[in-house]
């Protein structure tokens, strides 16, 4: 062998037992997916989240507050290691260490979407492991996280559009209002926007307190509530349909009927007539909190002409359009006029409706999966390296040592069904025990509706509410325009049926104690 061979074949050599170390090594390279971007969420809690001092509530578990952050900001959650395993709370929770992404107190329309951008390429990372690098110096509860990908939201710029005909004064009042200055204001930012609403209907209102009498203005103001209300707690899928509307009309209804007669501050309502602290009120509708206003255009004004031909704008202004007539009858007329509304309905009920659910809606359950858990925050650990499970499903599998080997469970609403996947996409990772109860679920019903209803083939299962039982289901019949799905067909009176024993869609129940 030549001098040059020998090197050649030394070089060979070198490069084949690299490649063989490679493979040796391949199971400490990354393997699991990469915490993702999450946002700050706390439901009907305050506007900010706070955190704590590492190297403090490491040392004592205390937690004296050094800072916090608006709610719908985004971060990457990474865990402090601490003498070999994640810092945690007694109860297992883990106190994570994060990256700002995006701090919702500081965003703009042009700003998020640079954000958003960046966020996203942080999809299909893979990594060996969730842990902190030692630049963190500060902690928060993990429960304060939740794995979302809706955007926020900022209404676009318009293009024009033809005025619509305002079907009584308190719609053109309230046409006149999303077209105003003082309603742009109150969406300009991201955070407060609940509260930015309210201030700008009272400026609203003190200014065009001559063009109209302060009785019509306020009544707009609650007429213009329980409308954002009916549209975004209903189905906005169901768009003018026969179904959609009355699901709309019956939703103003149990508002009505919080506030007519029954004035309860348990339920937002402040005084008689108070039609918009009941329909806002976060305890009972969880579309106003501060979270979810950011990223639905709850708040926004919808109604805004230049946005008539704009999606998703078009659709929710027929919508409006198409129930403001019936909804503004419903809160300010009698008792007979419900009847006009509500057809063959019982009229006790008419009177006495103030709660319902949408079964679909309801948290998913999985009797014919055995040992599914949902972990809200908890950490997971293999042969020294620890990952960060938030908001998800898992399936239990062996106990092992202080914990459990698992599997990622997923599933996806389609077309009615849940569709399950199991994957193993921890392998070998073993889940902190202390956050596993293998309690079997309760309330758990065929669709989420009443036990005693039967169905040949079941495709998903729903928990039920816990004052289902103390109620009666009532059926609610209307008599409706229907445009269809889209808002494009001709219209068309129609009857619908809303409710009954087994509408697995919506249930209306009366006497709820």
């Amino acid at each position: 062998m030549t001098k040059d061979n020998r090197k050649r074949h030394a070089w060979l050599m070198q490069i084949f037992a690299f490649a063989v170390l490679v493979v040796l090594l391949q199971p400490a390279f990354a393997k699991v997916p990469a915490a993702p971007a999450m946002t700050l969420y706390q439901f009907a809690g305050d506007a900010k989240i706070p955190y704590y001092k590492k190297d403090q509530f490491a040392r004592s578990g205390k937690k004296k507050v050094a800072g916090s952050l608006a709610q719908g900001s985004w971060v990457v959650p990474c865990l402090v290691i601490h003498n070999g395993k994640p810092l945690t709370a007694s109860d297992g929770t883990p106190y994570v260490g994060f990256e700002v992404l995006f701090d919702a107190n500081k965003a703009t329309a042009a700003s998020t979407k640079r954000k958003m951008d960046k966020i996203a390429s942080r999809e299909g990372l893979m990594v060996q492991n969730h842990h902190c690098d030692s630049k963190v110096k500060y902690v928060m509860n993990a429960k304060r996280l939740v794995n979302r990908t809706k955007q926020p939201f900022f209404a676009p710029k318009g293009h024009g559009g033809t005025p619509a005909r305002a079907e009584n004064d308190y719609d053109e009042i309230i046409r006149t209002f999303h077209n105003s200055s003082q309603c742009e204001k109150a969406n300009r930012h991201l955070t407060g926007r609940r509260d930015a609403l309210a201030d700008a209907w009272e400026k609203f209102i003190h200014k065009n307190r001559r063009k109209w009498s302060n009785d019509k203005l306020n009544k707009a103001k609650h007429l213009d509530y329980v409308m954002r209300t009916a549209i975004y707690e209903g189905h906005i899928g169901r768009g003018c349909s026969a179904y959609g509307a009355c699901e709309r009309n019956i939703i103003a209804l149990s508002i009505r009927n919080r506030v007519i007669g029954q004035c309860s501050s348990a339920q937002g309502c402040g005084f008689e007539g108070d039609f918009q602290g009941a329909a806002s009120a976060v305890s009972q509708y969880n579309i106003w909190d501060a979270y979810l206003t950011q990223t639905s255009g709850l708040t926004s004004c919808f109604l805004r002409t230049d946005l008539a031909d704009e999606a998703p704008f078009t659709k929710l202004q027929a919508m409006y359009s198409q129930s403001v007539g019936d909804i503004s009858s419903i809160l300010f007329d009698s008792e007979d006029a419900l009847q006009e509304r509500f057809v063959d309905t019982d009229s006790a009920a008419l009177t006495s409706l103030r709660h319902y659910y949408h079964p679909p809606a309801m948290g998913a359950c999985f009797p014919n999966h055995d040992a599914v858990e949902f972990i809200t925050a908890a950490a997971a650990g293999k042969n020294g390296d620890y990952i960060l499970l938030v908001n998800q499903r898992i399936k239990v599998d062996k106990e092992q040592g202080d914990g459990y080997s698992f599997r990622d469970f997923r599933y996806k609403l389609d077309d009615g069904a849940d569709k399950v996947t199991i994957s193993d996409t921890y392998k070998g990772f073993v889940i902190d025990g202390r956050k596993v109860s293998l309690k079997k679920p309760t309330r758990c019903t065929p669709y989420g509706v009443s036990s005693k209803c039967r169905f040949n083939n079941v495709e998903r299962y729903r928990k039920t509410p816990f004052w289902l039982n103390s109620g009666k289901l009532v059926e609610f019949k209307c008599r409706v325009r229907d445009i269809g799905e889209f808002c494009t067909g001709e219209a068309q009176t129609k009857k619908v049926s809303i409710g009954g024993k087994c509408d697995i869609d919506m249930m209306p129940v009366v006497g709820v104690r």
